[in-house]
Parts: structure tokens; sequence; C-alpha cells
């Protein structure tokens, strides 16, 4: 069995999500580490009011939750579509992928 050619739109929408997911890893793990660093700025400056406010730190860290996931995404659709672009421009020019299936 040959793979000759990969669906671009189907590639990138599976791409997008995969790394859309990836985003809110990264966004929850952005979260946590700006949470606990205004937690522990407030800690050290007892909030004094010197520097911008240690909750802050919580709101970059909301907003990358929801910003981490869209940029993942859309970068992970981008990336999807020219990776099976780019699949089946050479697949036409060396042959596909060729998968050994066992039933």
């Amino acid at each position: 069995m040959v793979i000759r050619r990969v669906g671009v739109w189907s590639a990138s929408r599976l791409y997008g999500g995969i790394m859309a997911t990836f985003g809110v890893f990264i966004g929850v793990a952005i979260f946590l580490l700006s949470t606990l660093s205004g937690f522990a700025r407030a800690a050290v400056e007892n909030e004094s009011g010197s520097g911008f406010p240690a909750a802050l730190g919580a709101v970059f860290g909301v907003g990358a939750i929801i910003a981490a996931p869209l940029f993942y995404g859309c970068m992970g659709l981008i990336a999807g579509a020219i990776g099976a672009a780019l699949y089946n421009l050479f697949a036409g020019l060396f042959g596909g992928l060729e998968l050994e299936i066992q039933q």
C-alpha cells in the first residue's frame, strides 16, 4: 500500500488541533509560573507598591491560557497545510510512503 496524496485541509486541521492541545499545556505552564512568581514577588516586596502589581502576573497567566492555544493552533494549521502540500509535491516526484499493513 502506498500513500500517494494527502488531503491538505484534513492534514492541516489535524495538525492544528494537535498543536492547539500542546498550546493548552504550554498556556497552563505559563499561567502557573507567572502566578507563582506574582505570589513570590508579593511576598518579597510585601506589597510596598514598587514596580508593577503582583496580580499582573496572574492576569498575564490567564491571557496565556487563551493566547497560547490560539497561537499554536494557527501555526499548526499553517504548518500542516505547508507540510501536506510539500508531501504531495515530493510524493509525485519520488513516490509516496510505502506502508505494510497486516490484517
